[in-house]
């Protein structure tokens, strides 16, 4: 389309080490026992170039959003946190993105990595 601005899609990443077991997985599964992972949270903002400043949006702001979240959940048992008593990647990433959209404009996805190999990405409840 003419005159539409080009999109910019930003992504920052943030580490927290925390606790969790799965209650409702069946007996015997090895999630069902407590264990810890070294998660890794990538965060997405999607936007048009800011003209003047050169950027979508400054990376600090991100940072300042999304941080305080991330650090209620860093070397905490999950389970024990409210919304996460089932704390799968999938509940978490929504749990995280719910608290991100409202503060944060163009929010595309969060992921969650809790191993090196196994991911889940949230895009919100639209699926954008």
């Amino acid at each position: 389309m003419l005159g539409s601005p080009t999109m910019f899609e930003l992504e920052k990443t943030f580490r927290f080490e925390a606790a969790h077991r799965l209650p409702h997985v069946p007996d015997g599964h090895k999630c069902a026992r407590l264990h810890g992972h070294s998660f890794r949270c990538v965060v997405k903002v999607k936007g048009p170039l800011d003209p003047k400043l050169g950027w979508v949006m400054d990376f600090g702001d991100l940072k300042a959003v999304a941080g305080p979240i991330i650090d209620a959940l860093d070397h905490h048992y999950l389970n024990e946190i409210e919304g996460l008593d089932n704390p799968t990647a999938e509940v978490l990433s929504r749990w995280i993105w719910d608290r991100l959209a409202p503060q944060l404009p163009g929010l595309t996805s969060v992921r969650i990595g809790e191993t090196c190999t196994n991911a889940c990405v949230y895009r919100g409840p639209t699926g954008i």
